[in-house]
């Protein structure tokens, strides 16, 4: 099976391409530019940090029947500012007697990491074919990429919901045409989850995907193949690694909003699928003991950040090589 044909070689002397803006030495940054640079921190301030650091202040608070339901940590007295720091709600994460939290972490570690796995192994020959096709049937397959997410989340998610169930579409089908003799139970496992998730994020990886097999030197693979290289070898040396970026982008991309999922879980999965989105909602709402739920929500976040750290590094050893 041949990957390549030589027309899908660009080069810079190739038409359409456009070298990159020149960098000026001593251009001064007009108050039009520092304002579009500004507007993105006021964003991620605004939405991001401020609401972070106030989940982060509750997690050292204690719970109280009071409006806001958490004590507060900073008080004056006679004069004197006091800081309170409560550590329990950390503490009480990681000894908890029936190991509820740490159950529900490696749980969403474990389908957020599966999840992923499968995105990648189904994303990558779609962004193949997005790759490698012409500019007509490109457009076709980003349309019925993308289309579903025009959709609510919650829609898809209900839709799917009935696709599982025990006399929906997929049982039906198989009942009509004999392969089984009873309708299967999809519906409330851990398997309508990994499929909800995947359904749901596959966009996510294949546009990394894309991104990077259209940056990829074909030249390299037809000397692979020139070499002698079977099918599988070729793909593997010669194209993977130049896709490395997209594949760490595309999973991280799917890898970190599936770790906290919630809607998903709750309507596809079962009473046994105990992830820590369903966690945080049954403490804030049911519980109400925010100041226990935002302590698990920064741990959340912390597990979270090993991955983001990890990709950070590795774009800035690509960028040193």
């Amino acid at each position: 099976m041949a990957l390549i044909s030589s027309n899908m070689i660009r080069t810079p002397g190739s038409k359409g391409h456009r070298p990159p803006p020149r960098y000026v030495p001593g251009r001064k940054i007009t108050l039009r530019e520092r304002a579009i640079i500004f507007l993105p921190y006021v964003w991620m301030i605004l939405f991001f940090l401020i609401p972070f650091l106030i989940i982060f202040k509750i997690s050292f608070s204690v719970t109280e029947i009071a409006i806001p339901p958490y004590s507060p940590i900073v008080t004056f007295e006679e004069g004197a500012m006091q800081i309170i720091l409560h550590l329990e709600n950390y503490t009480n994460i990681f000894i908890d007697p029936d190991g509820t939290y740490m159950r529900s972490y490696l749980k969403s570690i474990q389908v957020a990491a599966f999840s992923t796995l499968l995105c990648l192994i189904i994303g990558y020959p779609i962004a193949w074919a997005l790759a490698t096709s012409k500019s007509t049937t490109r457009n076709i397959l980003f349309i019925l990429i993308i289309m579903p997410s025009w959709t609510s989340f919650v829609v898809r998610i209900y839709a799917w919901m009935t696709i599982l169930k025990r006399d929906g579409l997929i049982n039906d089908i198989l009942m009509s045409i004999g392969i089984i003799d009873h309708p299967l139970h999809m519906l409330q496992t851990d398997l309508a989850v990994y499929i909800g998730i995947v359904y749901c994020y596959l966009p996510y990886m294949v546009l990394p995907l894309f991104s990077s097999l259209m940056k990829v030197d074909y030249s390299l693979i037809e000397a692979a193949q020139d070499l002698g290289c079977r099918p599988v070898k070729t793909f593997f040396h010669a194209l993977v690694p130049q896709t490395r970026s997209g594949i760490i982008a595309g999973s991280m991309l799917v890898f970190i909003p599936a770790i906290g999922e919630y809607v998903i879980p709750e309507l596809l999965g079962g009473k046994d699928s105990i992830l820590i989105g369903r966690i945080l909602w049954q403490e804030f709402f049911n519980n109400r003991d925010w100041p226990l739920a935002s302590s698990v929500a920064i741990t959340m976040l912390t597990v979270m950040a090993i991955p983001i750290i990890w990709f950070f590094k590795n774009q800035r050893k690509q960028g040193e090589l």
